[in-house]
């Protein structure tokens, strides 16, 4: 069964596939090293009789285990735990080669630094702290068993460690080990949660892009449709409020009347909004205070009493970040994401909004719910005309959002989670305010 995935999704598969061949590569070198030093006894490699053998099994497993994990892989669900569950069999695969040359001697002890790599690189920097503590724990239990001589490391035919290092030097090595396990863990998943968001912000503007790209022939062809509709849709209203002046009351009529200029209405609204997402233009555009600007909205929607008696709307709003926007238009696409978040709830739930600063001199606007959530197949087409996860949605909402955002030089993303809610972010580059006394342009 083929498992539709998602873009980080389909990156991690990636790496994940990278990772088993360079397992299956590096059990390869491990076996052939093994069998060539064995065929040639004048070889000195510092390891004990029987120790070639054990590397040669240890190598036959490892190439095995990277077999079936590439033969289970595309059946995997949880990426992650399969990448966490890889991991840890690789720091205990370490920990065996230390055990098989030496132990506190042997040379191989900066494997666990490469593991630590890897890890950060497939799972970041939470996963590689993950990895340095199992390295840690790991090393710390091998060498505390050794010294006491409850573990003999195949490497050492005489003595065991307590007969040959004082305990202060076991624990200084040991304690600046596990310091460049932490050391590294923490240098290499900065990194790795650098390209972890530089990925991210490309994979939402290539979708943008997309959407962007689909809809434009569409606009252009729409925007003069809608125009022609509006006319006729005016004097359609305006015909039926003469004959209902000028024809005697008659409460069947009346109701029929009603109807008719109700659903007029309803599609002026409908024509209106379609043009605002075909041509938004700019509005006037003037630098706000985003701060202000999403305190006054945020508290306009939660005087709403059907918001206020069943939404708790939280807010985190930093101080002191200002975009070059029209206000009304910054409104309209605000309201429009509150409303909507309002709407995937059923009965009460949470609201969150954050603004802080982004990279490369941007805001960020966070707005989560813990409504419903989008299926992963709708989310894809969202931002699309006419496609509503309301029955009784006209689709535009979150298009003309988007139409407003990119006039401005700003990005939306969003991510949802069927049954936990949906989180979208609104990315816009930032302006300083005039200078006191000083006019704008």
């Amino acid at each position: 069964m083929i498992i539709s995935r998602t873009k980080p999704e389909q990156d991690l598969y990636r790496k994940l596939r990278w990772l088993i061949f360079f397992r299956g590569l590096f059990a390869l070198v491990m076996l052939g090293s093994a069998f060539a030093a064995d065929s040639r006894p004048a070889v000195h490699l510092g390891l004990a009789d029987g120790s070639l053998g054990w590397l040669m099994l240890l190598g036959i497993g490892l190439l095995l285990l990277s077999a079936g994990y590439l033969l289970v892989l595309p059946r995997i669900r949880s990426l992650v735990l399969f990448a966490y569950l890889q991991i840890a069999a690789d720091t205990v695969a370490v920990s065996l080669i230390i055990l098989i040359t030496g132990g506190f001697s042997s040379i191989f002890a900066f494997m666990y630094l490469v593991v630590i790599v890897y890890a950060t690189m497939v799972i970041y920097r939470r996963g590689g702290m993950v990895t340095a503590t199992l390295c840690a724990i790991q090393y710390g239990i091998l060498i505390d068993l050794e010294y006491y001589g409850l573990l003999r490391p195949f490497g050492d035919d005489a003595q065991f460690l307590i007969d040959n290092y004082d305990w202060p030097y076991v624990i200084y090595k040991l304690l600046f080990t596990i310091a460049a396990f932490y050391a590294v863990a923490f240098l290499s998943g900065f990194l790795s949660e650098q390209e972890k968001t530089a990925k991210r912000d490309l994979w939402a503007m290539e979708d943008q892009m997309k959407r962007v790209e689909r809809l434009a022939a569409v606009g252009e062809m729409a925007a003069g449709l809608a125009h022609e509709i509006k006319n006729p849709l005016a004097s359609l209203s305006g015909s039926i409020q003469l004959l209902r002046d000028q024809l005697p009351y008659d409460p069947a009529q009346e109701r029929l009347m009603q109807i008719a200029l109700r659903e007029a209405d309803r599609l002026s609204t409908l024509v209106t909004n379609f043009l605002m997402f075909s041509r938004p233009g700019v509005g006037k555009a003037e630098v706000i205070d985003l701060e202000r600007a999403v305190s006054e909205i945020t508290t306009l929607f939660k005087s709403n009493p059907g918001h206020r008696a069943r939404i708790d709307v939280r807010m985190d709003l930093s101080k002191g970040l200002f975009v070059r926007i029209d206000p009304e238009h910054f409104k309209q696409v605000v309201w429009n994401l509150l409303n909507n978040a309002a709407e995937s709830i059923e009965g009460s739930g949470v609201i969150e909004i954050r603004l802080y600063p982004c990279r490369k001199n941007q805001a960020c606007i966070d707005i989560s719910d813990t409504g419903s959530g989008i299926s992963r197949d709708m989310l894809a087409r969202v931002f699309d005309p006419f496609v509503s996860t309301k029955s009784r949605g006209t689709g535009l909402g979150l298009s003309i959002v988007q139409q407003l955002i990119n006039a401005y030089g700003g990005l939306v993303h969003m991510e949802s989670t069927p049954g936990a809610g949906t989180a979208v972010t609104l990315r816009l580059p930032t302006h300083q305010p005039a200078a006191p006394g000083v006019a704008g342009d």
